[in-house]
């Protein structure tokens, strides 16, 4: 019987991640030190700010915060979704130019609704901000609405994290909170978040740059595997490592790894990445760890 080459590198593949999975659970129980942060943190409460806005990235908001949502019961977190207005936001674009100058009318599409809780006027002290990305975007640079920038800008130096998905980085950009920091972005849209901000080090392969209190993702799902790091840096593997496991997330852990910046052919980009990758559940640890 002749086997597929390409069935043969699937089953290697399925083969090799399960050994490792194997070999991990048989090792010895993990011990795990904790940061001074992390025992801060896992005593305390931190309030959490999402800033939305029309034409938000569904994934962009909605995939970090199921991590945050689900550490929230182990964890005391408050959560407010943050806007120009206060009420329904959709994630549906309004209306914005093409680059060849026609109006891109988006107004077939499912509009996700959800419910800002505060205006940039009354919105609480934050500990962590986070910046979503969204076509949403393009309408407001279109129309030089910089509430949501001020608003960063404004809030910034209070702040312990700021971070931003996909899009999101050119908020931070125009903000001015970039100066001086590695960040990274989406890169199917690479030129569009990279024209804003001055003395800024835009890292062209990266799943997400850490660079002091920003934290920067590549594209959409890339703020998941960003998150799960975040997470961990502020509380620790254990309860983070099984919560994941439990969703049956695979995150990738490595944040150099960026398959998408060679796909898009980003300039300056680690062509040598490969596009594949194998991972596995993150080091689980006893319940009571």
């Amino acid at each position: 019987m002749k086997i597929q080459p390409d069935i043969l590198a699937s089953a290697l593949l399925v083969a090799s991640s399960q050994l490792a999975w194997a070999q991990a659970s048989c090792s010895p129980t993990p011990t795990y030190t904790f940061t001074p942060e992390q025992l801060r943190n896992a005593n305390r409460t931190l309030s959490i700010g999402y800033v939305v806005y029309p034409g938000y990235a569904i994934l962009d908001v909605f995939g970090p915060l199921q991590f945050l949502e689900g550490l929230s019961w182990p964890f005391s977190i408050n959560l407010s979704i943050i806007a120009k207005t206060a009420g329904p936001v959709g994630s549906r674009p309004p209306p914005h130019h093409t680059p060849d100058g026609s109006i891109m009318d988006m107004s077939r599409m499912i509009d996700v609704q959800l419910i800002a809780t505060h205006d940039f006027q009354t919105a609480p002290p934050l500990d962590i901000l986070i910046m979503p990305g969204g076509v949403g975007d393009l309408h407001l640079v279109e129309q030089n609405d910089t509430a949501i920038e001020d608003f960063i800008a404004s809030r910034f130096n209070t702040t312990e994290y700021v971070l931003s998905v996909c899009s999101g980085a050119g908020f931070l950009a125009r903000a001015g909170v970039l100066e001086g920091r590695r960040a990274t972005g989406t890169k199917a849209v690479w030129d569009f978040v990279t024209q804003f901000g001055t003395n800024i080090t835009w890292v062209p392969s990266a799943r997400w740059v850490e660079d002091g209190k920003v934290w920067t993702s590549s594209g959409v799902t890339a703020g998941m595997d960003m998150m799960v790091a975040f997470v961990r840096h502020l509380y620790g593997d254990p309860r983070v490592n099984n919560f994941v496991n439990n969703l049956e997330y695979l995150a990738h852990v490595d944040p150099r790894w960026d398959p998408f910046s060679v796909l898009h052919k980003v300039p300056g980009a680690n062509m040598s990445i490969p596009l594949t990758s194998t991972v596995s559940p993150l080091q689980p640890y006893p319940e009571e760890a």
